[in-house]
């Protein structure tokens, strides 16, 4: 571990920094230093080439002037000529030319230096430098490598020019560069030499000037953490009277102040500990940034957290308000805010309250939430506000029908034998909705307020059934067919036969009246373990999927104004879950659009029971 946190120093780093810059710079020196002196030495060395070359070019070209200006040559001319030439090539003093070819005007190569390779005279070359410098009339060069020894080296195609400034011939010469290379070779591994001596020498310098300055920053880093351990006896030493030194000073006060602050701290917070203990509501606190550094156990249990987790968490996130409010705007709010963290299933509503903590310079040290537990409260009103407006709306629309109707006949209506009857009925009917809903809603206040006994008793479900829907059918005048899917086989369920009777009744009610002309209306049971389901199918609009789940809640009306005309007061069906759920059963429905609604229910029912009464 000590190794792992040697090499993670500053001791380290600042070491390493001063060895990289002086290898930097000695690398930026030693590139320009050897690309300067390659170019250098490879520039010399083609002068001085250049320059033995230049001299045998003018000697040859002597000759081969002399030997064009004889007219037509005879065999002997022509030997002689040759061998002329093979003796100026054989008299270069220069080492570096490897070879030097004499081509004539017809790329036909007249004489080369090198003995070895005397087979190519007379022969015509290839070579593209030479027809380049040929056409061109002016010096070509170029740098290669040897196929065989893999050396370097340097081609030049010189011109040989009569009086005319016409090209009679070329000198083709190769020489070579190995010698400049290996003497740069030998450059490089002196400067590597040097540099890794200089390299070691500031690295010895580098760690006796590190440890000057980070000597007493490893002691104040050894006092920072004492201090976070709560540890305030310990002194960081002085080293000197510079820089780091007064640091040294500064860090000792330091460590008095916060151990005075830290007293007082301490105090403070038992204080506060002690409060929110006891308190009932859910508090939490922030620092400046909006950051959890508080949270008693009302709280944790009201937002469903744990304590350790949501410390430092912001406050926004916490509360879930990241898109309504910035931690800025909720120091600025002074109304409750309102938390829904409702379900489909069940409600969950919370009230924070926010007080921020500043000091008396403007300075805002944090901010402090109360949370209020408010679902019931909550549940309550909008109950009771969706109850006043659903009786309000019920009754105003027969009451303002009513008295139009009645407005009407005492202006004399009354007297017109063939509108007075229309209108008394309109009048009857309306009083009869009024009367159907507030004895339903005295039936949903009983069931509400448990003041109510069922009177049970063991009941033939399946001829009770047929007895209900036989009722039924003779009272329809819709052409509305029904179909029985009813085992023959009975079931005996102990229900209170009044309570299915007039569910039964809502939901067949409900299907007739939503049931197009011509429809089919089915009835079926089916046995379950311990149940039996009971259903009721129509044909009609069918409900919507996103209303499926709502028709069972008090006043709702999938089509307001169809129901409202058929007479409906929006409590069948309420009455109907209250029912059921009493004999402990379930009520459900099932529907797509245009097709038709199946309301289903459940009664409890024992096999063992049934063989009973068999």
């Amino acid at each position: 571990m000590r190794k792992v946190s040697f090499f993670r120093s500053i001791h380290l780093k600042f070491v390493l920094i001063y060895v990289l810059l002086i290898l930097v710079a000695m690398q930026i020196i030693g590139v320009y230093f050897v690309q300067g002196l390659e170019k250098k030495l490879v520039d010399n060395f083609k002068s001085s080439t250049s320059d033995n070359i230049n001299l045998l070019t003018y000697s040859l070209g002597e000759e081969m002037r002399t030997y064009l200006q004889s007219g037509v040559p005879d065999e002997a001319d022509e030997a002689r000529y040759k061998e002329n030439i093979r003796t100026i090539l054989e008299d270069n003093p220069s080492t570096d030319l490897h070879e030097v070819r004499v081509i004539d005007s017809s790329g036909k190569v007249i004489g080369t230096s090198k003995n070895d390779n005397q087979g190519i005279v007379g022969k015509k070359t290839t070579q593209t430098l030479v027809k380049r410098a040929h056409a061109l009339g002016t010096e070509e060069e170029e740098t290669r490598r040897d196929r065989k020894t893999g050396n370097r080296l340097w081609v030049l195609a010189t011109p040989i020019k009569d009086k005319d400034d016409k090209v009679i011939g070329i000198v083709y010469s190769i020489a070579e560069m190995e010698t400049v290379y290996e003497l740069m070779k030998q450059i490089n591994q002196i400067f590597i030499t040097g540099t890794a001596i200089a390299l070691g020498i500031t690295a010895i310098l580098g760690i006796l000037l590190a440890r000057t300055i980070t000597r007493p920053m490893s002691d104040m880093r050894k006092q920072a953490l004492a201090l976070a351990k709560g540890n305030y006896s310990r002194k960081v030493k002085v080293y000197g009277n510079d820089e780091i030194g007064q640091l040294a000073v500064t860090f000792n006060n330091l460590t008095r102040k916060l151990q005075d602050a830290n007293s007082t701290t301490e105090g403070e917070r038992r204080k506060l500990s002690s409060v929110l203990a006891y308190m009932t509501d859910g508090v939490i606190a922030t620092d400046r940034r909006g950051r959890v550094i508080l949270i008693n156990e009302p709280a944790a249990k009201l937002l469903d957290v744990s304590r350790e987790t949501v410390l430092t968490q912001p406050i926004i996130t916490l509360l879930g308000l990241e898109e309504r409010y910035t931690f800025d705007e909720l120091l600025e709010e002074r109304e409750s805010v309102i938390l829904d963290y409702s379900t489909n299933k069940d409600p969950y509503i919370l009230r924070a309250n926010f007080s921020v903590i500043q000091k008396e310079t403007g300075f805002v040290n944090g901010l402090i939430t109360v949370l209020h537990d408010i679902t019931e409260q909550e549940k309550i009103e909008e109950e009771r506000r969706e109850f006043v407006a659903n009786v309000s709306h019920e009754l105003r629309t027969p009451l303002t029908t009513m008295r139009s109707y009645l407005e009407a006949l005492a202006d004399g209506a009354w007297k017109d034998e063939s509108l007075a009857p229309s209108f008394l009925s309109v009048t009857q009917n309306e009083t009869e909705r009024m009367i159907r809903l507030v004895n339903d809603l005295l039936q949903l206040s009983k069931m509400d307020s448990k003041d109510y006994n069922l009177s049970k008793g063991w009941v033939n479900f399946t001829k009770f059934f047929d007895h209900i829907i036989d009722r039924f059918e003779m009272t329809i005048e819709e052409h509305i067919t029904f179909q029985r899917d009813i085992p023959s086989r009975s079931y005996y369920v102990d229900i209170d036969e009044d309570k299915i009777t007039q569910v039964l009744y809502n939901i067949i009610s409900n299907a007739i009246k939503y049931s197009p002309e011509g429809g089919k209306i089915s009835f079926r049971i089916k046995e379950q373990p311990e149940k039996i389901v009971v259903s009721i199918s129509d044909q009609g609009v069918g409900i919507p999927k996103n209303n499926l789940s709502k028709i069972f809640e008090r006043f709702y009306r999938v089509d307001k104004a169809r129901a409202r005309n058929l007479g409906g007061t929006g409590l069948g069906l309420a009455i109907a879950k209250e029912m059921v759920e009493a004999h402990d059963g379930e009520i459900w429905a099932e529907s797509k659009e245009g097709k038709g609604t199946t309301i289903f229910f459940t009664l409890p029912y024992e096999q063992e029971q049934e063989d009973e009464w068999s």
